[in-house]
Parts: C-alpha cells; sequence; structure tokens
C-alpha cells in the first residue's frame, strides 16, 4: 500500500512556474514507479510524468518534454513535478500516482493522491 498526498497547487501567469510536491508513505516505496496525471476541465485524465522511485527512469508526455521535470526525494519521500513556462492548456487538477509496473504507472496506476488545481491565466 502507498499513500500519497499533493501539494502546491495554486494560480499562476503564464510563462511562469510553479513546483507540485507529493509526500508519499508506504513500505518498500524503491518498488514503484511514481508520476503525475492531469484532468483539464471537461477532458479525460492524461498521463504527465513518471519516474522511478530510485531515480534510474524517467518518462514524459510530449505535451511537457522540456518545460516540466520530474525528481524525487528519497531522504524525503517526496515526489516533485517542477513545472516552467507554464500556459493556459496546462490548467488542470494535477494527481500523483504510482504503481510496481514501468507500464502501468503511465496508463492505470494503482494509487492516486487527492489532487491539487493548477490554474495559468493567459
Amino acid at each position: 500500500q502507498v499513500q500519497l498526498v499533493e501539494s502546491g497547487g495554486g494560480l499562476v501567469q503564464a510563462g511562469g512556474s510553479l513546483r507540485l510536491s507529493c509526500a508519499a508513505s508506504g513500505r518498500s516505496l524503491e518498488v514503484y514507479y511514481v508520476g503525475w496525471f492531469r484532468q483539464p476541465p471537461e477532458k479525460e485524465r492524461e498521463f504527465v510524468a513518471a519516474i522511478s522511485w530510485l531515480g534510474h527512469w524517467t518518462y514524459y508526455a510530449d505535451s511537457v518534454k522540456g518545460r516540466f521535470t520530474i525528481s524525487r526525494d528519497n531522504a524525503k519521500n517526496t515526489l516533485y513535478l517542477q513545472m516552467n513556462s507554464l500556459k493556459p492548456d496546462d490548467t488542470a487538477v494535477y494527481y500523483c500516482s504510482a504503481d510496481y509496473s514501468r507500464a502501468d504507472v503511465r496508463t492505470h496506476p494503482d494509487y492516486w493522491g487527492q489532487g491539487t488545481q493548477v490554474t495559468v491565466s493567459s
């Protein structure tokens, strides 16, 4: 079992930056892959980025490559999403996620946080 709690959402102007955090707790976190999804208003939830808990592997959606960076701090059991050059299209509820599988963490992870709202104004 993994418990995930996001924080750091808010309102930011286009072109600005924001860093999301996700505090993870549970046993044997090192065996998990963790990541971020987002759900824009009136749209389906979509994959954003993922990383292995040990940090050897990362993967990004094309829409955020070069702008977003996923990272984690093992000592703090915390996952981060640094978001730069934000656009109004990045407005969404952002969810932290986790799964044992590298494939599933990008498609249908088993564990989810409660979400944090990010709003980018034009």
